[in-house]
């Protein structure tokens, strides 16, 4: 799966701390996820996708493998 995050961070001038603290996790959480190499669960999808005011489709991108 790939993520927009960082780019949606970048839009809102966000650090990957910010960004952890608004949505309860490690800053190490938000790394994985947008290196693709960490699947959240739906609700914290739905808490990053809360905080940058869009939609979870918008955020991130499942690619069939």
């Amino acid at each position: 799966m790939k993520t927009r995050i960082k780019e949606y961070r970048a839009r809102h001038d966000m650090t990957q701390k910010e960004l952890a603290a608004k949505v309860g996790v490690r800053r190490e959480t938000i790394v994985f996820l947008e290196k693709g190499k960490y699947n959240p669960s739906l609700e914290l999808a739905y808490r990053i996708a809360k905080v940058f005011d869009t939609t979870i489709e918008e955020l991130f991108i499942f690619e069939e493998e």
